[in-house]
C-alpha cells in the first residue's frame, strides 16, 4: 500500500503530545499519595503508591519515544492510522482496568481492606483507581504497540536496512516498556491472579513483539 501524504494524527494515547510533561502531571498524584497516606496514617500504601506513580510517569515517557520514533518511521499512512487513530489502546487499557475494579470487588473483596483497613477513605480509594488507570492504560498501549508492530512487519515493505534495524530495536523497546511493570512484582506476591497477569502481560508483549522483530 503506498503512502498517501502524511496523515493527520490525533494528538493523544499512542502519539503523545510531544508538549506534554510526564514527570510533572503525575507530581500530583504523587503529592496526594504522600500526603494521604500521612493524614491517614497508611505509610506501608505509601510506598506501594509512589512505585506505581513511578512506573506511570516512566512509562509516559517511554510512549512519547516509541511515538515520536514511530512518527518518524517511513511506514505507509495505514499504519500511522492504526496505530494513531484507532484507539484500541485506550479500548484495551478500559478492559484491563474494568478486569482489575472487577477482581478487587467480586473476586477478592477483602484486598482493600487489606491495604487501606476495614473502612478505607473515599479520598484514597478514588486517588487508587486514578493511579490503577494511568497504569492500565500503558498496558493497553503496550499491547496495541505489539499487535501493530507485527501488522507492520507482515503486511508492510519497508526500505533498506537501515529502517529495519530502527523498528527491531523500536519493538525491542516495547517490550522493555512493557517490562517496565514487573517494578509492581514485589507488591503482588501476596496476589497470585494480579501477579499472573502482570507477568502474562509481558510474555504476552515479549513474545508477539519478538515475532515482529523475527519477521522485519
Amino acid at each position: 500500500m503506498a503512502p498517501r501524504g502524511p496523515p493527520r494524527t490525533r494528538q493523544r494515547a499512542c502519539g503523545h503530545d510531544s508538549r506534554a510533561t510526564p514527570f510533572n502531571d503525575r507530581s500530583g498524584n504523587q503529592a496526594g499519595v504522600v500526603a494521604l497516606g500521612w493524614y491517614y496514617g497508611l505509610w506501608d500504601a505509601v510506598v506501594a503508591g509512589t512505585v506505581a506513580v513511578a512506573v506511570a510517569a516512566v512509562g509516559s515517557v517511554e510512549m512519547h519515544r516509541l511515538g515520536a520514533i514511530n512518527r518518524r518511521l517511513p511506514t505507509p499512512a495505514a499504519h500511522k492510522r492504526l496505530l494513531f487513530e484507532s484507539s484500541i489502546e485506550i479500548v484495551l487499557g478500559v478492559l484491563a482496568f474494568i478486569a482489575l475494579v472487577t477482581y478487587v470487588i467480586a473476586w477478592d473483596g477483602a484486598l482493600i481492606a487489606r491495604l487501606f483497613g476495614p473502612d478505607p477513605p473515599i479520598p484514597v480509594v478514588y486517588l487508587t483507581l486514578s493511579i490503577l488507570w494511568d497504569l492500565t492504560y500503558r498496558i493497553g498501549t503496550s499491547w496495541w504497540s505489539a499487535v501493530v508492530a507485527l501488522w507492520r512487519a507482515v503486511y508492510v515493505d519497508l526500505p533498506p536496512t537501515a529502517t529495519t534495524s530502527r523498528v527491531r530495536r523500536l519493538d525491542a523497546e516495547n517490550v522493555a516498556f512493557s517490562a517496565i511493570q514487573f517494578a509492581l512484582v514485589p507488591f503482588l506476591l501476596e496476589e497470585p491472579v494480579l501477579l499472573g497477569a502482570v507477568v502474562g502481560h509481558v510474555l504476552a508483549v515479549a513474545i508477539v513483539c519478538s515475532a515482529a522483530i523475527a519477521l522485519s
